[in-house]
């Protein structure tokens, strides 16, 4: 399966995300990576089933400028609502409160976090992407999420000393699929075989039909 991952901000560095992913090439995941959004065009979307957004607002590292323009945001929705998939991890819900058609996209979006602390990832409900998860504590930075969409079916909770937050859910948009996933901060979440199995199975259910 070929991926188009968006990674790079100026608080989460690419090498986190593409050595959190390296592991998933064994069950077949192709990854393409595109760390400065100045380099990224619209039509890039195309022939990618799936694309994963690991960065916040910023261009790049280096520079914080948004790239979310009104353009680049019509162009995910149209990918979307098109069939494609989209899964959003950690810093891709964060300074996106503005950004209103991504954040309508995703149903939810980061708000703030404490200090990174020891941080619970419990399942919740059932849904498929949950499937032989076994709930992990590690250090993390414990996102504190604002929901906006009413449609979203969570199966994944964070807890920490700070409290409870929805920490992964799902939802249809158009014809396309949306995933959330709030934990990854740190590779070693990243890595987690937990982690890892809810990466592989997300992936999985958003291109299934």
């Amino acid at each position: 399966m070929r991926v188009l991952v968006l990674c790079d901000d100026y608080w989460h560095p690419a090498s986190v995300v593409k050595s959190g992913l390296a592991p998933l090439a064994d069950d077949g995941f192709e990854f393409t990576f595109i760390e400065d959004m100045a380099e990224w065009k619209p039509d890039m979307l195309k022939g990618f089933p799936v694309v994963i957004l690991a960065k916040s607002n910023n261009l790049s590292s280096a520079d914080t400028a948004e790239w979310a323009t009104e353009e680049a945001q019509r162009a995910f929705e149209s990918y979307v609502q098109d069939g494609g998939g989209l899964l959003a991890i950690h810093s891709g819900t964060a300074e996106y409160k503005e950004a209103k058609v991504i954040r309508s996209i995703l149903g939810g979006v980061f708000t703030h976090h404490p200090e990174q602390c020891s941080v619970t990832v419990e399942a919740v409900g059932q849904h498929v992407i949950a499937d032989g998860f076994e709930p992990f504590t590690l250090k993390d930075e414990h996102y504190f999420m604002e929901i906006t969409g009413d449609d979203l079916c969570v199966f994944l909770a964070s807890i920490s000393q700070h409290g409870k937050q929805p920490a992964g859910w799902v939802r249809t948009h158009g014809k396309g699929k949306v995933c959330v996933l709030t934990p990854g901060h740190n590779l070693e979440v990243w890595l987690h075989p937990g982690f890892q199995l809810l990466l592989r199975n997300s992936l999985n259910w958003l291109v299934k039909a």
